[in-house]
């Protein structure tokens, strides 16, 4: 079965954006970059893959999920279709509609979509964010991919903004990278 898996950067107090949705205060490593981008080409953005290199197949996800403050980013710079590379899920009760038919909007029951997507064929999906929907989503979430920067937020948006609800992961790895930064991985 395809697993959900949240693959999300946080700063050390674990936001994963600024109060103003703000992601670029996060402090650059090369050797993580290279890294990263090897094991997981299909988390960088259509329009973005061709300028940092990037021209290869999909190695571990075919479908991403995203709520609005995520999807939005693109649309400001004229991006409808941000991964083009995937089948693309935009889960929002606000936008009314989305002007790409490569990007499908769903307006409710994002665990029911999640649990659908599952039983398809296919590679795992890709939980883009944000707090909210990976908070609503958490009791589907079979794997954290956790990049924590060395960097302290003071505020923003949480990687989980929802109800308590203590939920058990284990520790499967972890990397360090040159700028302290380190990468983690969970299974449920």
């Amino acid at each position: 079965m395809r697993k959900l898996v949240y693959y999300v950067g946080t700063s050390i107090d674990g936001y994963i954006a600024g109060p103003n949705g703000e992601f670029d205060f996060y402090p650059p490593a090369d050797d993580m970059a290279a890294h990263l981008n090897n094991e997981y080409p299909e988390t960088i953005p259509a329009h973005i893959r061709a300028h940092v290199g990037i021209d290869a197949p999909n190695r571990r996800f075919d479908t991403v999920i995203m709520g609005r403050g995520s999807y939005e980013p693109g649309l400001a710079v004229g991006v409808t279709s941000p991964y083009a590379h995937l089948r693309q899920y935009v889960i929002s009760t606000t936008i009314k509609s989305v002007d790409d038919p490569a990007v499908e909007l769903v307006h409710e029951d994002p665990l029911g979509l999640v649990r659908r997507l599952k039983q398809e064929d296919g590679l795992d999906i890709y939980l883009c964010g944000g707090g909210n929907l990976a908070a609503q989503l958490l009791p589907e979430i079979d794997e954290m991919i956790v990049k924590c920067h060395p960097v302290v937020a003071g505020a923003g948006v949480s990687a989980f903004d929802g109800e308590f609800r203590p939920t058990v992961f284990t520790l499967t790895g972890t990397r360090t990278y040159n700028n302290g930064a380190v990468v983690m991985h969970y299974s449920r």
